[in-house]
């Protein structure tokens, strides 16, 4: 693996420690307009990145390679909406907004639920990091370097809010502002973990990459509109959460489009 890969993968991750950070600089909880804003932009940003960054490449890459262009972009998206679905359905976590916990039953404390909820919606972003720097790394048409670091820059400015609006409800919650630091630092580490082993992966598989990179597209498309945009858009002010994922679209499409 190259440096620049290395620092690649490493960049949303210190988007999420940058995020986790604000509970030593803000006090109280968040306000719920400002967590709506920060969910909707982070919702943007995955739509915009898996259109970009992720289909389209796959598409064109298919067709390079001979094969139907859509077919990889149809399989791995499903793919990777069910495989989510699956984690969702087994992995015990808990949402935010939720009394309830979700997956398999087990005796957990409700941080460490909530910091697994955030870790589900984390792993499908490191993939998405980690394909399109292996692509880059072989040389493949439609996946530049500029382009992989335009959507890792992207996936760390999510982050950023992911991560306030998982440590700042944490301390809220009577937790030491150093343990909901960790705690929401901890949700990040998955990413740069998930794009070393797609990394692996897809050096080891080339001719899968289009349906690799559509599987993490898959993937990042099931946190948008199971969890994401649901909370962005409950309860009053819901319009907030819809300008912010506006404008998380529009930066991450302009990012790829000027780096990529």
């Amino acid at each position: 693996m190259t440096l620049n890969a290395l620092i690649g993968i490493l960049i949303p991750l210190a988007g999420t420690t940058l995020g986790a950070g604000c509970v030593f600089l803000l006090r109280g909880e968040m306000r719920s307009w400002l967590q709506k804003l920060l969910l909707g932009f982070a919702s943007g940003v995955m739509i915009a990145a898996s259109v970009w960054s992720l289909l389209i490449p796959a598409i064109d890459m298919a067709g390079e390679q001979g094969v139907t262009p859509w077919m990889p972009a149809a399989v791995g998206f499903l793919a990777g909406i069910i495989f989510l679905l699956l984690l969702d359905t087994l992995v015990p976590h808990q949402h935010l907004d939720c009394d309830k916990p979700e997956g398999c039953p087990v005796n957990l404390g409700k941080s460490t639920m909530l910091v697994l909820a955030v870790t589900l919606h984390n792993l499908p972003e490191g993939m998405a990091v980690g394909v399109v720097f292996a692509g880059a790394m072989q040389g493949d048409m439609g996946l530049s370097l500029a382009g992989a670091f335009a959507l890792s820059i992207g996936i760390a400015l999510q982050n950023v809010p992911e991560g306030a609006v998982i440590s700042m409800p944490l301390a809220g919650r009577g937790n030491s502002k150093g343990k909901a630091f960790l705690l929401g630092f901890g949700s990040g580490v998955v990413e740069p973990i998930g794009a070393l082993i797609t990394i692996a992966l897809t050096s080891l598989i080339t001719p899968a990459l289009p349906y690799i990179l559509a599987f993490a597209a898959g993937a990042m498309i099931y946190v948008v509109v199971e969890e994401l945009i649901p909370e962005s858009q409950a309860g009053e002010h819901s319009n907030i959460g819809t300008l912010g994922a506006a404008a998380g679209f529009v930066l991450m499409m302009i990012l790829d489009v000027a780096l990529g």
